[in-house]
């Protein structure tokens, strides 16, 4: 491809030199020397940087592109040649076709949001970094000429990048304002350029992918499944966390692995609370996407590594076999000193949530078998034993929920105090809040059981969403902490309405009459930016539907806001936080009527899409799209199974 390239340049520089030489052809055929001169120079350098890499073994073995580099598993260095498959030409979906260049339609027409200076691609990127990025805080992807400099080739120019290269870096881009799109709810254009991520992600499987680019890919694959998750999509979101852990266990250990592993580890605490800790209801992949191969041990474990039994290595916590669905166990990422301040906080409070969830299916539990109820579920042994409890009650003093958010927060601090800057990172911040204020015990003695700290917090984390409401988009719990923030202000509302009565939270000039309409206002902003993002969801991703306050004040002895019409979010977790204050009997009953509701509202849900023309369209433009995920995914299935 490359020496196509070159002699496709060279072609056109003689053309324009013709038509515009008038008599220089000595200079120009003295011009065209040197240039092939440069052009031999940069393919020795090229096929140099090739040897070395296959002398050199390991990941970065293998040939078969221009740059050297492994392919996935390493499959050109470990089959032989007679073992090396043909990839199956992949079904096209029938509505994106291509255009008459043989370019894909999704990515002809929006190409030029890749360019730095097209305002529609600045504001989608926008939108990905006030939301997705804000709290993941990846490395930019960078520019062609970024690319080349970090090469490190004299003579290259954007114009010799190989093609597979260029795919890559462009599927990079697109996933950014794909996931843009979807924020502002743009969802056809998000749809489009998530089709486009993945033609382009297509074309640079067709050969090995090189160390260069092996990060872009890896995080290219993550951002997929966000789109997906974001979508509802979980059984292709699995896949796809599946594919980026692949290429994750390819990388090396340094400072943008373990930001992506720290991403994916926050994602997995969203879908180990989507499904109650239950690997039993995941969707089942491993037959098209195995799990990811154990690199060889090829060096010893730190004492770190020894005490909490585990891996830090990024190859090594890719391919972990607990790790297959959803990173659990102890924090790799936060246990390691060498990975970046932000990406161990973020790993910390992963597990923080983790093991909140475990507490939750353990409180559940209790309370089925206390009220003995006949219609109420079981709950599995091991959604309480996880990996993550085990490793938490070995550590007790260091893992336990409370001490990793502290150490998260004062790892935060760290951050920020060596590397000032305007921006201060709200998305952490914000789950710290929450988390901090979901841990607080509360002080009886206080307005409404509730502590000045754990008051605060909740405001905190209220206001910080009002203020930036994308903030929500978050891959990961952040909705559901928002949630069960505006639930706690709801019981807070409940307390200091019972101990005030109707007159004392009317009183003028009362600093807890004052409160009340500061806290009250908080809820009723707060609780309409919810409910407009939980009619985005699907249902089944939906978290609390909280009622509203009484327009009047309620009858005495009832409470100023009747969390008793809530419609529970599925999670065991969030359920906790709306029955906190019910006895066992009436929180298994209401856990039990929330599932009938949500399968009510799932059937209006449906009715009402399936009588709307655009959610038919874009029902119809889903499915058609999704027929070049599958393409994509078979490709990789085959690559990564041989």
């Amino acid at each position: 491809q490359l020496r196509q390239m070159m002699l496709q340049n060279m072609g056109a520089g003689a053309a324009a030199a013709g038509i515009g030489g008038l008599g220089g052809e000595p200079a120009f055929f003295d011009s065209q020397q040197m240039a092939i001169q440069q052009q031999l120079n940069l393919i020795q350098q090229l096929q140099a940087q090739q040897s070395a890499s296959e002398r050199g073994g390991g990941f970065g073995s293998g040939g078969g592109g221009p740059m050297g580099g492994g392919a996935l598993n390493d499959m050109e260095t470990q089959a032989p040649a007679a073992r090396k498959i043909k990839l199956e030409p992949p079904k096209q979906s029938s509505s994106a076709g291509t255009d008459s260049n043989g370019v894909p339609k999704t990515i002809a027409a929006h190409t030029h949001l890749l360019e730095l200076s097209d305002p529609d691609g600045s504001r989608l990127r926008a939108y990905y970094r006030l939301s997705v990025d804000e709290l993941f805080g990846f490395p930019p992807t960078p520019t062609d000429e970024e690319y080349c400099m970090r090469l490190n080739i004299p003579g290259m120019t954007p114009r010799m990048i190989p093609g597979t290269h260029l795919a890559a870096l462009s599927a990079a881009r697109f996933a950014e304002v794909a996931l843009g799109a979807i924020v502002h709810n743009e969802v056809s254009l998000g749809m489009e350029l998530c089709n486009a991520v993945v033609h382009c992600l297509k074309e640079s499987v067709q050969e090995p992918v090189q160390p260069p680019y092996m990060f872009e890919v890896a995080r290219s694959y993550f951002l997929l499944g966000v789109f997906r998750a974001f979508r509802g999509d979980m059984l292709r979101y699995f896949k796809y966390r599946r594919v980026c852990l692949t290429y994750v266990s390819k990388l090396d250990n340094d400072a943008n692995a373990a930001t992506l592993l720290a991403a994916i580890a926050f994602l997995d605490a969203w879908a180990y609370m989507i499904y109650n800790a239950d690997e039993k209801k995941l969707p089942k992949i491993d037959d098209s996407i195995p799990p990811v191969e154990r690199p060889p041990n090829s060096m010893g474990m730190s004492a770190t590594e020894m005490e909490y039994n585990i891996k830090t290595n990024p190859g090594h916590i890719a391919s972990d076999p607990r790790n297959q669905n959803w990173i659990q166990g102890a924090p790799p990422v936060y246990l390691n000193n060498e990975a970046p301040l932000p990406a161990r906080s973020l790993d910390a409070l992963a597990c923080a949530v983790r093991t909140c969830c475990d507490q939750a299916n353990g409180r559940f539990a209790a309370i089925s078998k206390e009220a003995k109820s006949d219609n109420v579920k079981t709950i599995p042994q091991e959604t309480i034993i996880t990996p993550t409890t085990t490793a938490v009650l070995a550590h007790e003093n260091e893992l336990c929920s409370r001490n990793m958010v502290l150490s998260a927060f004062t790892l935060l601090q760290q951050y920020e105090a060596a590397t000032p800057k305007s921006h201060k990172n709200q998305g952490i911040h914000l789950v710290i809040s929450a988390m901090d204020a979901f841990l607080d015990n509360g002080d009886e003695d206080e307005t409404g059981g509730f502590t000045d700290s754990q008051i605060q917090s909740l405001l905190s984390v209220c206001n910080t969403v009002i203020e930036n409401p994308f903030l929500l988009h978050h891959g990961g719990p952040t909705y559901h902490m928002v949630s069960n923030a505006a639930v706690m202000l709801c019981h807070l509302l409940n307390g200091m309405y019972a101990m005030k009565g109707a007159d004392g939270v009317r009183q003028q000039g009362d600093m807890e009459a004052a409160m009340f309409e500061e806290v009250l206002d908080t809820f009723i902003a707060v609780r309409k930016l919810l409910v407009i993002h939980r009619r985005k969801l699907p249902v089944k991703l939906r978290c609390h539907g909280i009622p509203r306050p009484s327009l009047g004040l309620p009858e005495e002895g009832k409470p100023f806001i009747d969390l008793g019409e809530t419609l529970l979010c599925a999670c065991r977790g969030c359920q906790g936080f709306v029955l906190m204050a019910c006895s066992p009997c009436v929180a298994a009953e209401r856990a039990l009527a929330a599932e009938n509701k949500r399968t009510v509202e799932a059937a209006r849900e449906a009715q009402v899409e399936s009588a709307d023309d655009m959610d038919k369209d874009l029902d119809d433009l889903d499915n058609d799209f999704n027929l070049d995920d599958d393409a994509l995914l078979g490709m990789l299935s085959q690559l990564i199974s041989t």
